[in-house]
């Protein structure tokens, strides 16, 4: 983040915790849309997501005076969307499939592991690789799931997930392969069962996710 939107976010905040409802709207109007793409990219379900980003600026606002700058702003309401997703995936104990017309959730990850590539064909079979792998990423546990999903669509490195989720990097780890192993298992027969397109997704491709 730039030393002027750091700047930016730093007076925003210090006029929200004298009072200023307009100078935190600024904020929530700032970030609203990363938060839910992160909610989205967690859930897989758009009032799912809705709901998270509501929640999330609301505790933010609750907690504003708990910020100590040390981090980006964004950082600190990041945290705090993962682990309100975690803390409802674990009360509803429940799983969300990925709408088959979800067309923005699936572009946006399409468009992350094929970045330049406009290739027609390839673009169709990473997205209906990701449609396979999103709808078996909905069957885990969701402390399994937070974890692959932070490591292998976000990006985040181990020791980003431990600190974002409160535990162990050695767990971290641990979560990250015994996800791998149930995606292998569970995705094997459709993997192995179809025939692969000449210019299907290269083995790099598939690697975070722990996919043949």
């Amino acid at each position: 983040m730039s030393t002027d939107r750091r700047q930016q976010d730093r007076e925003l905040i210090l006029r929200a915790r004298d009072g200023d409802r307009q100078a935190y709207g600024d904020l929530v109007r700032r970030y609203q849309r990363r938060v839910y793409i992160t909610a989205l990219q967690l859930t897989h379900n758009h009032a799912d997501a809705d709901d998270l980003t509501q929640e999330t600026f609301i505790k933010a606002f609750r907690g504003l005076d708990s910020f100590d700058f040390r981090s980006d702003f964004f950082t600190w309401l990041y945290r705090i969307t993962v682990n309100t997703t975690l803390n409802l995936l674990n009360r509803a104990h429940r799983t969300r499939n990925v709408s088959l017309d979800d067309d923005a959730m699936l572009s946006y990850a399409v468009d992350k592991l094929l970045v330049g590539n406009e290739d027609p064909r390839r673009r169709l079979e990473a997205r209906n690789l990701y449609r396979k792998v999103i709808e078996a990423i909905d069957t885990l546990k969701p402390d399994l799931r937070i974890t692959l999903v932070l490591y292998a669509i976000q990006g985040r490195s181990h020791k980003e997930i431990s600190e974002i989720v409160d535990c162990a990097e050695g767990t971290v780890a641990w979560r990250i392969s015994e996800a791998r192993r149930l995606l292998r298992a569970k995705l094997s027969r459709t993997l192995h069962g179809e025939r692969a397109p000449k210019d299907g997704l290269s083995r790099d491709e598939k690697e975070p996710f722990g996919l043949p």
